[in-house]
């Protein structure tokens, strides 16, 4: 078999079928490469998936053969034959037709199965195909793929709670927006007193005015903290559920 060309293929415009798909393909090539590449029954079940989904599918093989179809003509996976001739497999050429190195492939298969999600979702999900060490090397890649603008941030990927997708949505889809940024004022950093000589005694009332607000801005940094290790538990929960299937399929189960 002849390798593909190396000219690159856009990847922006892609309905969601294809997103799903392609997905689909990138995310078993990653977990369970003694499957890949995959048949188009194997395919159409990783689509319906109920874990690590979001939206969930019910795609038909129908479904899923033309949208491979599509794929092809894109340049952006082949069909192979097996030596018996019977069975059709697909793989992905996204190593071929992109520049994407494999932790932003594992990003942008994540997105593109999930959706929009915030930073510790991200890079605990991705990392069960390609090791991510740290938040640091997870902005770092996200800025080469919005550099590429494969991926759209609602605000700097320094502060926390910020959500990122990819940006391969068709002008024609209707997507959810990302959430609207605000800057996180109980972060910022309190301005330093102007120097003076003497400076005039706040009434209790102010007092107690300013540290009710106080104990109130600390307490919501708390539950956006407690909110965004639940959501990681959860994604680490949901990565074990798919390891768990991965083995239970390898095994016939």
């Amino acid at each position: 078999m002849t390798e593909p060309e190396k000219e690159q293929v856009s990847l922006k415009d892609m309905p969601r079928k294809q997103r799903r798909v392609l997905g689909v393909l990138l995310e078993k090539a990653f977990t369970v490469p003694d499957q890949y590449p995959m048949t188009l029954k194997g395919t159409t079940t990783g689509c319906n998936q109920k874990n690590n989904r979001d939206p969930i599918s019910n795609y038909d093989e129908d479904d899923v053969q033309e949208t491979l179809a599509a794929l092809q003509e894109r340049g952006l996976i082949a069909c192979l034959h097996t030596e018996s001739g019977r069975t059709e497999r697909y793989r992905h050429y996204m190593r071929h037709k992109t520049t994407l190195n494999e932790p932003q492939l594992a990003i942008m298969t994540e997105l593109m199965l999930r959706g929009k999600q915030q930073l510790g979702e991200l890079r605990s999900r991705a990392s069960r195909m390609v090791m991510i060490d740290s938040q640091e090397d997870l902005r770092r890649e996200l800025q080469v793929l919005m550099a590429a603008g494969l991926v759209r941030a609602n605000g700097p990927l320094e502060r926390r709670g910020i959500e990122v997708d990819h940006d391969l949505y068709p002008h024609s889809e209707n997507h959810e927006p990302l959430a609207e940024y605000r800057a996180d004022e109980a972060e910022a950093p309190a301005p330093s007193p102007s120097p003076s000589i003497s400076r005039p005694v706040s009434r209790p009332t102010d007092e107690a005015s300013s540290a009710g607000d106080g104990r109130i801005a600390n307490l919501e940094t708390l539950v956006r903290e407690l909110r965004e290790e639940v959501r990681s538990v959860r994604s680490e929960f949901a990565t074990l559920q798919d390891r768990f299937d991965d083995l239970r399929r390898q095994l016939g189960g």
